[in-house]
């Protein structure tokens, strides 16, 4: 049996063949099951997969005297403690900090928000309390939660739910305590007073919430998302583009027939080496790789897309499609046909749910957790986030996006280039065979 035989099956391919039916129709329904579940899966319950989603709490109270006392109390401490006992935390990792750190973590993504609660936060709620039976201008203290928008608007949103749900909470607390304490500094010392209805309502509500995005996004980065889409284009610059070259590539050696509308041509097969032909595939792709990011980078710009680190942009974005078309490349060159659904899978049904472009990893199944560790989207997209977003930081996701993205580069060349010499070495050439199968 040589290495380029044909297997002769008369019903091989032909109408008559349960396999001409049932291969396409399998393949492409279990796919679409697969995207079904994998899509609507990663996004659909976020709050149901919450886990470890990291927030801070940095208090910075250094308490005082409240009214009808001569105990010095830090409310800041008591909020700090009951915000921690009213979360879960395997489901929120609320981490106290002080403000260097809390800063620190924003500045790199690490944190998607914090809480702060300023240095005279005790003193501004007594001074509340004092005023709410004494004449005069008094102002609600302030506690202040901060989004972090350059990690993507799910996140923001979240923060937003989480640190709404605890100031809620507190903000009933201290209003009970606030109420009962005037009323028993009045019971005691002033009898004959009583709260006011807007006193009450005052004291029942005492703390004000800000909310504030650390380092808003300029305009044009489509609320957070544009590192994500901007990944996504170079995915499919490495993983499109790989098999366009591919395909023109064979049919200009011979290896397949082109077909232009009605013609059909057929060229005379090229007497080269599997790993010669995979060689020629891959410099176009390097080329490829560079122009295609220099397009990305100049129609971004005309579109007005801010590119605070343009060369680094342009720079990152040819590594990661040369990344992606190489190993595209080599598993076409490994698997035949077959390649192009294990690229599909690799490369797009696996890697957009678990990119974390959209919704947070920890707000998805604990599956795309694992998935995100090594797809090459999740990678490509916490260095393109770094440098669109965090000014190329590397604790921002930048180096580690580099090393992963440079190991795939290297997996995908020696899988490539070993595989296709052993093909080679054991004669499994690329010539057509000229058996007729029966019709």
């Amino acid at each position: 049996m040589s290495s380029t035989e044909s297997i002769l099956d008369p019903h091989h391919g032909t109408l008559r063949s349960p396999r001409f039916w049932l291969g396409p129709i399998v393949v492409v329904t279990a796919l679409m099951a697969a995207l079904a579940y994998l899509y609507l899966g990663s996004m659909i319950s976020p709050a149901d997969n919450l886990r470890k989603f990291p927030l801070a709490i940095v208090n910075q109270d250094v308490g005082d005297v409240m009214p009808g006392s001569d105990v010095r109390r830090n409310l800041g401490d008591e909020i700090t403690a009951g915000i921690l006992d009213g979360i879960d935390p395997e489901r929120i990792d609320m981490q106290k900090m002080g403000i260097s750190a809390m800063y620190s973590g924003l500045d790199s993504g690490n944190l998607y928000g914090a809480i702060v609660i300023p240095s005279d936060f005790t003193k501004r709620t007594a001074i509340l309390a004092q005023g709410s039976v004494v004449p005069g201008d008094i102002e609600k203290p302030i506690i202040t939660v901060y989004t972090n928008p350059r990690t993507g608007t799910f996140g923001t949103s979240i923060t937003q739910t989480i640190a709404g749900q605890a100031m809620t909470t507190g903000n009933t607390t201290i209003g009970e305590q606030l109420t009962r304490t005037v009323e028993d500094t009045l019971a005691t010392s002033a009898p004959d007073l009583q709260l006011s209805g807007g006193s009450r309502i005052t004291l029942a509500d005492p703390v004000n919430v800000l909310t504030v995005a650390h380092k808003p996004l300029p305009d044009n980065t489509g609320a957070g998302l544009s590192a994500f889409y901007y990944t996504l284009l170079l995915i499919l610059a490495g993983f499109t583009g790989g098999m366009i070259v591919n395909a023109m590539v064979d049919q200009s050696l011979g290896f397949q027939p082109a077909e232009y509308g009605p013609r059909f041509i057929v060229r005379e097969t090229t007497q080269m080496s599997r790993m010669r032909v995979l060689l020629v595939k891959w410099g176009i792709m390097f080329v490829v790789a560079m122009l295609a990011s220099a397009a990305y980078l100049a129609i971004g710009t005309a579109l007005g897309m801010p590119f605070p680190r343009a060369l680094l942009m342009w720079e990152y974005g040819t590594l990661a499609i040369a990344a992606v078309g190489v190993t595209a490349l080599a598993v076409v060159s490994i698997f035949g046909q077959a390649g192009l659904l294990v690229n599909l899978l690799l490369f797009i049904v696996l890697g957009l749910p678990s990119s974390g472009g959209t919704v947070p990893l920890e707000a998805m199944p604990r599956l795309f957790e694992w998935l995100s560790t090594f797809e090459p989207m999740h990678q490509m997209y916490i260095a393109t986030r770094a440098i669109l977003y965090f000014d190329g930081r590397g604790d921002a996701g930048l180096t580690h996006g580099l090393v992963m993205t440079l190991l795939g580069l290297a997996i995908g060349l020696l899988l490539g280039a070993v595989i296709t010499m052993i093909y080679d070495k054991r004669g499994f050439h690329r010539r057509r065979d000229v058996a007729q199968i029966p019709a």
